[in-house]
């Protein structure tokens, strides 16, 4: 495995799982991910994908892109912070409640398949 490959699959997997909790809370409220011509989905996806890209900028992700604590946490944390400030100043909601159920989903979803990921790895190299 080139140097590389850890980098892209870890940066494109968290896009896609932050894409899915967009997904997730569109068909849970709206009934329609896609909504009008797929804007409906990229405009709740935006402000979170914009957050992960400034964790993985602020964690310097692309250093230990599996790694749950050093990259995971921040990679969640200011995906989290900078995705609901981005909703609040483009006109969506921060209700208290949405928060809460984003921040313990992101934080599954970030931070839990590198968790996943580095007890697998210990498995390995165990044996």
């Amino acid at each position: 495995m080139t140097a590389r490959r850890p980098v892209l699959f870890a940066l494109i997997l968290d896009i896609v799982l932050v894409v899915v909790f967009a997904a997730i809370g569109r068909a849970t409220h709206d009934g329609d991910v896609l909504g009008p011509a797929g804007a409906g989905l990229a405009t709740t996806a935006w402000p979170f994908v914009v957050g992960l890209l400034l964790g993985w900028a602020v964690s310097l992700g692309w250093r230990r892109p599996l790694a749950p604590l050093r990259t995971g946490l921040p990679v969640w944390g200011v995906t989290l912070v900078a995705g609901m400030l981005l909703r609040a100043v483009s006109g969506q909601g921060v209700a208290v409640a949405f928060v809460v159920v984003a921040a313990i989903t992101l934080a599954l979803f970030l931070v839990g398949w590198r968790t996943v990921a580095a007890i697998a790895a210990r498995a390995r190299v165990s044996r």
